[in-house]
């Protein structure tokens, strides 16, 4: 029977009166709860007995207390421990005898350096309960120590395994689902090219059908004259024939002025008789006699007067 036997812990207490060393006995003290608060402010106190009171469960700061190497949880009303108890590096006895535990959390297969455990007297799942084994001496307690944390070691890897699994089937299914959204977005992108060319023909053809109607439309004819005419359409030797056209005229008219003007002088003056206008009278009389059937030539012939 521990020395504290029937003495209860006043909350007034000071824990550090009843540190011993590197020990801290708080066993039959009656606590239904940890004072985490209290202990962090012990460091020193690497040896914890919480033995024989109404623990029902530890809370998750417990687990911040790495300073623990020897723990006593035996004879308490545990029923799971903290799921970050691993935590608890340091820790190399734990004593959880006569509780109320059904399994461990996984986080125990990372107290590498625990060297001694005791299991009994727990509702312990069949399998870890045949792990753990007795623990009747230092032996089997630290044999238990071993097995338990291959076992849970072995479970952790499990565990990780499916995690991993589970990671990979999630990365595969964001990868189909990337896949079917690109797919998509693929498909979106050929429709809206698709409906545009569609809608590129179409307007094509409005405008092919369009040029076809003014084809076909009958054309107003509209009289063309000269100055309409645009420059750009004559011929470069267009104005070289005009002026040719021009000079020609010019002489024509010339020779016919000249041509007038003797027959007016054989007609109105007293060279009748020469030689020259006897010629001349000759082609006029010749000339009047071949335009008999044009009366206006005949007319505008016998207005110069003979003498």
């Amino acid at each position: 029977m521990p020395k504290n036997s029937g003495k209860q812990l006043k909350p007034s207490s000071s824990l550090r009166e009843r540190l011993d060393g590197h020990e801290l006995d708080l066993s039959l003290s009656g606590l239904s709860e940890v004072p985490v608060r209290e202990l962090a402010t012990l460091p020193k106190a690497t040896v914890l007995d919480l033995s024989c009171n109404s623990l029902v469960t530890l809370p998750s700061e417990f687990c911040s207390l790495t300073h623990l190497i020897k723990l006593d949880l035996s004879k308490n009303q545990l029923q799971e421990l903290p799921s970050d108890f691993g935590r608890l590096i340091n820790l190399q006895h734990l004593d959880l005898y006569n509780n109320k535990l059904t399994n461990l959390p996984v986080s125990f297969a990372q107290l590498k350096n625990l060297k001694w455990l005791d299991l009994k007297g727990n509702p312990l799942d069949p399998l870890l309960e045949k792990v753990a084994g007795d623990c009747l001496d230092e032996k089997q307690c630290k044999q238990s120590a071993a097995n338990v944390l291959r076992y849970m070691k072995t479970i952790q890897s499990e565990q990780d395994r499916e995690k991993q699994r589970r990671l990979l089937v999630e990365r595969e299914l964001e990868k189909r689902r990337e896949a079917e959204i690109r797919a998509k977005e693929a498909r979106e992108r050929d429709l809206r090219k698709r409906e545009k060319m569609e809608e590129k023909e179409r307007r094509r053809k409005e405008y092919d059908a369009q040029k076809l109607q003014r084809f076909n439309e009958p054309k107003e004819e509209k009289p063309t004259t000269t100055s309409e005419k645009p420059v750009s359409s004559v011929n470069p030797s267009a104005p070289k024939k005009g002026h040719l056209f021009q000079m020609l005229l010019k002489v024509l008219l010339f020779l016919l002025l000249c041509s007038i003007v003797t027959v007016v002088m054989c007609r109105k003056t007293k060279l009748p008789h020469e030689q020259l206008c006897s010629t001349v009278n000759h082609l006029y009389e010749d000339t009047l006699h071949a335009l008999q059937g044009n009366k206006v030539l005949q007319k505008l012939l016998r207005s110069i007067p003979f003498p």
